[in-house]
């Protein structure tokens, strides 16, 4: 009868251990899911917008450093460059070199990694709920994808071997405003990738945290010590919680915090880390200066520069193919001696047409070629300035938000109207040769689609100001301030 009495009392006491040990629980997960919360809301406003930024950087570096690289030789020009559809982020071939390959093979990954990071910094998307562990992962083996803090030829990553030694040929032979590019992106780039991968670890810290959470709160809510082993636990997120991937590390912790002696301390240890450090509160930060948009936009369209450059290389010879094509032996002593006075060219107006875009009608246009080259010859040198930190992006960064979103506007509209007249000049050009000299026609089509690029991109930057300013306007008409 004794026996039986402690029996039932034993019976009894562990029954209130586990409810105990239930309402422990219960506490944690209350205490996790409201310390998640302020650490997500924290991140979507404060280190996403950040994380955005360095990215940014990053990528205009290397773009810089790209641009470089080609201008040189040093690799060559993917001509499917423009034509690559991404849908998502893919870290490029990291692999050794075929050496008989080399050049061609660093040009590939090159051009691969330049795509990937004007995908991630243009089209991806930065807010918590779209991000997740697997997405970091990609993110942090692209600004990894080259060792930017050890640039140097005996690395044992290859990639970072090969790059070290075409920055070194790159310096080579050029002026004082290009070294002056390689350097400043050789101090941003690894600069950047500091700031990014510090980041990176505290969006994983959160999502280890939210995917623990959510595995507890979702399969494991009334689960016991018997059951709560990584087999049973991975059975029960594959019915209850489809499409959710199975991390058994994170399992594991999970099983140390909730049923080892250990837990409480480990629950403690996490409930610390996400506190959001009390030398970091709201009101120090300063309000976010959208003038950043338009100046981003002013030296995404300078990128233009070049391929312009390009392009009208092309067009001389193209024009030079069509005038020599029957040309008298006095005509050509008048060019022979109008090159000796300096005296100008003959007028050469050329009828051209294009579609247009908003009513999708053929529209005419009539162009003096002589004064449409010295034009374009102008808007490079402009263009090429902003591509680089000097004097007239300093001048770009001193004026007013009202000056400078007029100038980017304009600066758009013209670059439109130069890229549709050259597109139909292109069009002239392979339709105005004749048969046996249609060969020698050279297109620029992958010029166009990168001076596309760029104003479109540009456009992007001016909306995003746009809608800003926009937000913030509601936001003071309904008495809420912006640094709150």
């Amino acid at each position: 009868m004794k026996v039986l009495f402690c029996f039932n009392e034993l019976r009894k006491m562990s029954f209130y251990c586990i409810l105990i040990s239930m309402a422990d629980n219960n506490e944690y997960l209350t205490a996790l899911g409201a310390a998640l919360e302020v650490r997500r809301d924290w991140l979507d406003k404060t280190e996403l917008s950040n994380l955005k930024e360095n990215l940014r950087i990053y990528q205009s570096s290397f773009a810089s450093l790209y641009s470089i690289f080609l201008k040189k030789k040093l690799i060559n020009e993917d001509p499917y460059k423009h034509e690559v559809k991404i849908s998502e982020l893919e870290v490029p071939e990291t692999g050794n070199f075929t050496d008989v390959k080399l050049t061609e093979e660093i040009s590939i990954r090159l051009s691969n990694f330049d795509n990937q990071l004007d995908f991630l910094v243009n089209f991806y998307q930065f807010g918590v709920d779209f991000l997740n562990l697997e997405r970091i992962k990609r993110i942090l083996g692209l600004v990894r994808f080259i060792d930017w803090s050890a640039l140097v030829p005996d690395s044992t990553n290859p990639n970072t071997r090969v790059v070290a030694e075409i920055t070194t040929r790159s310096k080579v032979g050029i002026d004082q405003i290009a070294l002056s590019v390689i350097g400043e992106a050789l101090v941003k780039l690894p600069k950047m990738t500091g700031a990014v991968v510090g980041i990176l670890k505290n969006l994983t810290a959160y999502y280890k945290e939210a995917y623990k959470y959510k595995v507890r709160t979702s399969v494991m809510q009334n689960m016991g010590a018997a059951e709560a082993n990584p087999a049973n636990i991975k059975k029960k997120i594959a019915s209850d919680m489809p499409g959710t991937p199975f991390y058994q590390e994170l399992v594991e912790e999970i099983i140390k915090e909730d049923y080892t002696d250990q837990g409480v301390e480990l629950r403690d240890a996490i409930l610390n880390s996400l506190k959001i450090a009390e030398n970091k509160p709201k009101v120090v930060k300063q309000t976010v200066s959208y003038k950043t948009y338009l100046v981003d936009g002013m030296r995404v369209i300078g990128g233009a520069g070049q391929a312009f450059s390009e392009i009208m290389m092309k067009i001389n010879d193209n024009e030079n193919i069509l005038a020599n094509r029957e040309i008298s032996v006095w005509q050509k002593i008048k060019n022979a001696f109008r090159q000796m006075v300096n005296s100008e060219p003959d007028e050469r107006i050329i009828d051209l047409e294009y579609i247009d875009p908003v009513k999708a009608v053929p529209v005419k246009l009539k162009i003096n070629y002589h004064q449409f080259i010295f034009d374009l010859e102008k808007r490079i040198r402009i263009l090429s300035n902003l591509s680089v930190q000097g004097p007239q992006m300093s001048k770009m960064e001193a004026m007013s938000e009202e000056q400078l979103i007029t100038v980017l506007e304009r600066t758009i509209r013209d670059i439109q109207n130069t890229h549709r007249t050259l597109t139909a000049l292109d069009e002239y050009y392979k339709a105005e040769a004749p048969k046996e000299l249609r060969e020698r026609i050279r297109g620029i089509r992958p010029e166009l689609a990168t001076v596309k690029n760029s104003f479109i991109k540009a456009n992007q930057l001016r909306h995003d100001y746009s809608a800003r300013k926009e937000e913030e306007e509601q936001m003071k008409r309904l008495g809420v301030s912006s640094g709150a």
